[in-house]
């Protein structure tokens, strides 16, 4: 990874997670587009393939609907997701929500990483792993207004079909890992084998 990466994310991190900190509270970093900055971070200075395939698993199909509720909401005036009300929030200091934008160019870095290192296909298998961990310490430490990881119902809401823990469970075995983490893998599955950088 260049020198100037290194030094550019880590000064962002240092502006980064003391405004979120004060904005939001620490337990917002457990949301997983959250967490996943620590752990690329890491993947930046250790140069791991293997945490960069992770997170790029994790949050490029989240973080790209993220971006494209956000453009909805400027283009039409309409959240067809929703998620990102609080972009537009006039009660949120503006630069905090601009600090959230990291939501855009997160995808980009991680596709940069696994192009120039290679797609490490254990990634899938450790984010399940990270979020079998994550997912039910925000169930337990976060108010459930907050809804974190839509560990309480989809889309931010509340869902009542099912008891709360059998939803909980099914999100951690399937939800994440089936609807979010599987199509990412195979889409780079593919193409890291295309262009001879799939990692044994």
């Amino acid at each position: 990874m260049p020198g100037w990466l290194k030094l550019a994310y880590a000064a962002w991190m240092v502006v980064w997670v003391p405004a979120y900190w004060v904005q939001y509270g620490p337990g917002n970093f457990l949301w997983l587009c959250d967490a996943a900055n620590f752990v690329v971070a890491a993947a930046i200075w250790l140069e791991s393939p293997l945490l960069f395939s992770s997170q790029a698993v994790a949050v490029l199909l989240i973080q790209t609907l993220w971006t494209i509720d956000v453009v909805a909401r400027l283009v039409a005036g309409v959240h067809p997701i929703g998620g990102t009300d609080y972009m537009f929030d006039p009660s949120i200091p503006l630069p905090m929500r601009l600090l959230s934008l990291f939501h855009v160019w997160i995808p980009a870095l991680l596709l940069w990483a696994v192009w120039r290192l290679g797609y490490d296909r254990r990634g899938w298998r450790l984010q399940i792993a990270f979020t079998w961990l994550l997912l039910p310490a925000t169930y337990l430490l976060i108010d459930p207004e907050r809804n974190l990881n839509w560990v309480w119902g989809p889309f931010g809401g509340h869902q009542t079909a099912l008891p709360p823990l059998l939803y909980l469970l099914l999100l951690c075995v399937a939800g994440y890992p089936l609807v979010v983490y599987l199509p990412a893998h195979l889409l780079l599955t593919l193409w890291m084998r295309r262009v001879g950088r799939l990692l044994p």
